[in-house]
């Protein structure tokens, strides 16, 4: 994720959700699968009340950030 031209950074978190990390950070942009509304997006309220942007996207079959970590694990075993 961190080699695209377009994100900025990436950061691991711990909790559940990432409500707390969303509501420090408070990104311009939030982005998620098409799979979500907006009114189930965590930290959407946040982001949205801050004057920044809440958007999904469509979901693409056999690629996801789950499926890339996948692979990455198996091959590393």
């Amino acid at each position: 994720m961190a080699a695209l031209f377009f994100v900025d950074g990436i950061v691991i978190f711990e909790e559940d959700t990432p409500l707390n990390l969303i509501s420090t950070l408070l990104p311009d942009i939030l982005v998620k699968g098409a799979d979500y509304t907006i009114d189930n997006i965590v930290g959407a309220k946040e982001v949205l009340a801050n004057g920044g942007e809440v958007k999904t996207i469509d979901l693409v079959e056999g690629y996801s950030s789950t499926s890339i970590i996948e692979r990455i694990r198996n091959q590393a075993s």
